[in-house]
């Protein structure tokens, strides 16, 4: 029996073959890129087999579509991006993205950086506890004689 991490690597191997074209070539490298960044990092598979490296939390995920990869860093919002490599999804308070485009060249030592950056955030905010809810009044609905 396959382990879970076996499993979703073969499956993201499977994907890069079956798409075939430049986007499989391109969801290899930036996976190649990604392992290289962090030797640690996880492969998983989750919202209906979308390739999510993980290391401590979700780093980013790399979903193809029909004119280009996209890869969305779960914290970018968070992140120095001092490349300008986030070109998509500006707008939000959590996600960043990169769009890549076929003949689109990826800067190997920006994504490497980062790669780096987003799991030393998560690793920063592991050691962080969630705040307790604050305990409500006991209320009650009897009535009283």
């Amino acid at each position: 029996m396959k382990s879970a991490v076996q499993s979703a690597s073969a499956f993201i191997d499977e994907k890069i073959l079956e798409l075939g074209d430049w986007r499989g070539k391109m969801l290899a490298k930036v996976r190649e890129i990604i392992h290289q960044a962090d030797p640690e990092i996880v492969e998983e598979v989750k919202w209906m087999g979308t390739p999510v490296w993980s290391h401590s939390g979700i780093v980013c995920t790399g979903e193809t579509y029909q004119k280009l990869v996209k890869m969305t860093f779960a914290k970018g919002a968070a992140l120095k991006d001092p490349s300008g490599l986030f070109n998509s999804s500006l707008d939000g308070n959590v996600r960043r993205a990169i769009d890549i485009h076929e003949g689109d060249q990826v800067d190997k030592a920006a994504l490497k950086d980062l790669v780096r950056a987003a799991v030393a955030l998560n690793l920063q905010g592991q050691g962080k506890q969630k705040p307790k809810p604050k305990p409500r009044p006991a209320t009650s609905k009897r009535k009283t004689n």
